[in-house]
């Protein structure tokens, strides 16, 4: 039986669903189904840059500027998440200086264009909320009202590609 490592913390109900859809080979039809997997055009780190500023600059207009967003091939292997917010302290002269970064797993380049979103919501939403609690959730709502949702259907479409030998953390 396999393990629904990106499951785990659902109910015994929705992942007796999950693997019934697995048992019957239907989950990446039921993904692609949802989410029809066409390239997206944001590939490069300027690419994403750009799209990640355009969603900060709509919903998050006063937080501190970000200095880098890119797309990062070890981000997965490392540190087992799927994107990494960070804040970078510098001394230059007598001056310290900080800056946000966002670094995003590179299997987004490849993803439905829904999910690369929802990863760079939760991201941005940790630049005014640190933790994962109510206030961070109900911030990446505003920013995306599907965002629970497309969370769950990312864990389905990454469970589809670890079972295709497609995801190598």
């Amino acid at each position: 039986m396999y393990e629904l490592k990106y499951l785990s913390n659902y109910s015994a109900q929705i992942t007796d669903k999950v693997r019934s859809l697995i048992e019957s080979g239907q989950l990446g039809e039921v993904i692609q189904k949802k989410y029809p997997i066409i390239q997206h055009d944001i590939a490069s780190d300027k690419a994403l840059y750009d799209y990640t500023i355009g969603i900060k600059n709509e919903y998050l207009k006063k937080t501190r500027p970000i200095s880098k967003v890119v797309y990062d091939d070890k981000i997965s292997v490392i540190n087992h998440s799927l994107g990494l917010h960070t804040h970078v302290s510098r001394i230059q002269g007598k001056k310290l200086k900080s800056k946000n970064e966002i670094r995003i797993a590179s299997i987004f380049k490849k993803a439905p264009i829904e999910f690369l979103k929802m990863i760079v919501v939760h991201e941005l939403a940790h630049l005014k909320e640190k933790d994962h609690d109510k206030s961070f959730y109900s911030l990446c709502e505003h920013m995306e009202p599907s965002y629970h949702q497309l969370e769950f259907d990312l864990r389905l479409y990454l469970t589809h590609l670890d079972l295709n030998g497609a995801y190598d953390r």
